[in-house]
């Protein structure tokens, strides 16, 4: 029986096993939603003769993917051994090596940058070194951990496929949900920020933040409460709905709250809450999905239904929440979304605080760049929706919102809500070092010093909740310049990873308009000139890593080598005819002759350096002149020979099985010793004692 992928997981379980096939390692990094856990069970049904071993986060989550897997195909594996990170971390050596696995699929693999689930997995990796390994996640950053990218760490960089969540839903892969954004509990908050202003000492400032305070109460005052927003956008009463929450206090005040929220839309809605981090040990989390009522469902849970689980026929979710990660952000939102779904989801991204309500723009800017890219690359075919319906119950709240916290905000904070509404404005926080607000509060500089605390070349200290607010933000840590390299340096992967080498013309540009070849050029030129700043040693050996070769006129060589190497890949030697031309057009046998000669001294050019004789011996290269290596071949088969049989009374026509003319070879060596004179076969001291001990004297 075979699974009937989605296209995009065709494609990206055919370009996985590819680089497993070719590196040995493969990442997957697509949304939550896409269906990505299907690549694996691909991989586990086309090799069924081979143990897959499937690390996993929690045992629900296999248990949730095997009962979608069973439902939609019918299939179970039985060639899949499942395994948690946190029962792999008390494995020892011989429980490890008892695992045998013919296959390795590190499931939401960006949890292996934990402290000891990636001790075990490593331990796992050093046990089995040679086993493929596939990577699944919806995304290889760890964003509270310093950016820290886990598709380099784990798998090199060899990406698949890789697919945000606003390119899922620009190419229908994922429906494009109904929107709505409001808040609750302001009125806590405004009162905090009355409490501020009081205790604000200049009365400019003082006043104009009262001014900003008194027209938010206005507006607010004015706004629609939860009960009418949820009675106007949840479409049906029998709906089911999962309800996020930070934590336990939380959940209970929402609960609480949820009689007189959801009561327009059903009087006595179904209230089911999860607790545990395995939320099938939870009976309400089994009523839940079996509720086939005309009543509405809600399901209210602490984060536990952010990875890797799907519950069917979910029609929105809530999400009650305060700041969070991006990550969590987009795993909350994706439950609504599920590849394949013909309903139009419902969000509700309900926050109690207003710094929360940037997130669905960075959604936003990532389908406009999706749009973008699929049409540069002629891919317009693919675009199946540019935008979603947003219906924001706080619009026009924002703008004041900005301006109180700016005019409350002292210090650090207040430039970080100068960093909110530049965000909010401009969709990034790419801010000129020389911008200012209209305050006068100088953006661009206070950014790029932030920048410079954290990596330590200015003194100051960022705690690890203001990195987090900024990481938020869409903060870029590096610098333009870092920035600039690591855009080159990743078109120099994809160059690398498609022709094996970074022999790129001068001229060459890439299909997305980058100018590959003069970005080449100007690495080696900021190397020769010594520009260490920029040019780093860390920079010089990542590309170095990847084929980078800094003199451009050993290019040739680096060509030629390469098609060596692949000659002696294929014939066991450099015996390379003179004749010979590889299939790429290079003169082989011409060049190998002559580094031969180069190391013997009997060709102009540069001599070899000690590093290219190395690299040359250990791809076979012997030094000796056509002639000495047919001698030493020779007699090599006539001491096979002496061994095997005792004696050398060979017929002169006796040809190895190899086709040496052996019979003919020995009787030369018998004349050459008894006419020294005449003969043109060169007898060296050595070459004497080698006969004699084989019974040629």
């Amino acid at each position: 029986m075979s699974l009937e992928l989605y296209p995009h997981n065709r494609r990206a379980y055919g370009a996985a096993l590819a680089l497993m096939q070719s590196s040995g390692k493969a990442a997957v990094i697509h949304p939550t939603g896409t269906g990505k856990s299907y690549i694996g069970f691909e991989l586990a049904q086309e090799h069924s003769h081979s143990r897959v071993l499937w690390l996993t986060p929690s045992e629900y989550i296999v248990r949730t993917q095997l009962e979608n897997l069973l439902r939609t195909s019918g299939w179970q594996p039985d060639n899949i051994t499942f395994l948690t990170y946190a029962k792999l971390m008390s494995l020892d050596e011989p429980a490890l090596k008892a695992l045998r696995p013919g296959w390795i699929v590190l499931d939401e693999f960006h949890r292996c940058g934990a402290e000891k689930w990636g001790e075990g997995v490593q331990r796992l990796l050093q046990a089995w070194p040679g086993v493929p390994l596939l990577g699944l996640s919806a995304t290889n950053l760890r964003y509270l951990d310093n950016q820290r990218d886990m598709a380099q760490e784990l798998f090199e960089g060899n990406i698949a496929s890789q697919m945000n969540l606003g390119e899922a839903i620009v190419r229908g892969i994922l429906p494009a949900p109904l929107y709505v954004a409001s808040v609750y509990g302001y009125r806590r908050q405004l009162e905090v920020w009355q409490g501020r202003l009081q205790k604000i000492a200049d009365p400019n400032r003082r006043e104009q933040g009262e001014k900003y305070l008194e027209a938010l109460r206005r507006a607010l005052e004015k706004s629609q409460g939860l009960r009418e927003i949820f009675a106007r956008y949840i479409p049906a009463r029998a709906g089911k709905y999962l309800c996020f929450c930070s934590g336990r206090e939380q959940m209970k005040e929402m609960i609480r709250a949820s009689s007189d929220w959801f009561s327009s839309v059903d009087p006595a809605p179904h209230l089911y809450r999860v607790y545990s981090e395995d939320p099938d040990a939870s009976e309400d989390f089994r009523a839940f999905k079996e509720d086939e009522s005309d009543h509405l469902k809600l399901l209210f849970c602490i984060d536990m239904l952010n990875e890797g689980i799907h519950v069917s026929d979910i029609d929105g979710v809530v999400m009650f929440r305060p700041t969070v990660s991006p990550v969590i952000y987009k795993q909350q939102l994706g439950r609504a979304l599920a590849a394949g779904s013909k309903k139009t989801p419902v969000v509700f991204d309900v926050v109690n605080n207003f710094e929360s309500l940037y997130s669905i723009s960075a959604i936003q800017e990532e389908m406009q760049t999706a749009v973008q890219r699929l049409y540069r690359e002629g891919r317009g075919g693919e675009i199946v929706t540019d935008q979603f319906q947003i219906r924001e119950n706080v619009q026009g709240w924002r703008q004041l919102f900005e301006k109180l916290g700016e005019s409350l905000a002292p210090g650090w904070e207040r430039y970080y809500q100068a960093a909110c509404r530049y965000r909010r404005q401009q969709g990034h926080l790419h801010v000129p070092k020389r911008y200012k607000t209209e305050e006068g509060l100088s953006l661009g500089v206070w950014l790029a010093t932030q920048r410079a605390v954290r990596s330590g070349r200015a003194e100051g200290h960022l705690s690890e909740e203001q990195i987090r607010r900024l990481d938020e933000l869409g903060m870029e840590w590096e610098n333009r310049l870092e920035q600039a390299f690591e855009r080159g340096y990743a078109q120099a992967l994809n160059y690398y990873r498609q022709y094996g080498n970074l022999n790129v013309p001068a001229r060459y540009v890439t299909g997305d308009g980058f100018a590959l070849g003069r970005w080449i050029t100007n690495c080696r030129q900021q190397k020769a000139a010594g520009t260490g700043g920029v040019m780093s040693p860390e920079r010089v050996r990542r590309l170095e890593e990847i084929g980078m070769v800094w003199k451009p006129f050993s290019l040739r060589w680096e060509q030629n080598y390469l098609a060596a190497a692949r000659y002696y890949a294929q014939n066991g030697d450099l015996e390379v005819p003179p004749e010979y031309v590889a299939p790429d057009g290079l003169a082989l046998g011409r060049w190998v002759a002559k580094q031969r000669a180069l190391y013997g001294g009997t060709a102009q050019g540069a001599a070899l350096t000690p590093e290219q004789i190395a690299r040359l011996e250990k791809i076979g290269m012997r030094w000796e002149s056509s002639a000495d290596r047919q001698w030493v071949k020779n007699y090599g088969a006539a001491r096979q020979y002496y061994l095997q049989h005792g004696n050398l009374k060979l017929p002169a026509a006796y040809k190895t099985p190899e086709g040496l003319a052996l019979g003919k070879w020995v009787r030369r060596q018998r004349y050459a010793l008894a006419n020294p004179q005449k003969s043109n076969c060169r007898l060296t001291p050595e070459r004497l004692k080698g006969l004699a001990e084989i019974g040629i004297a």
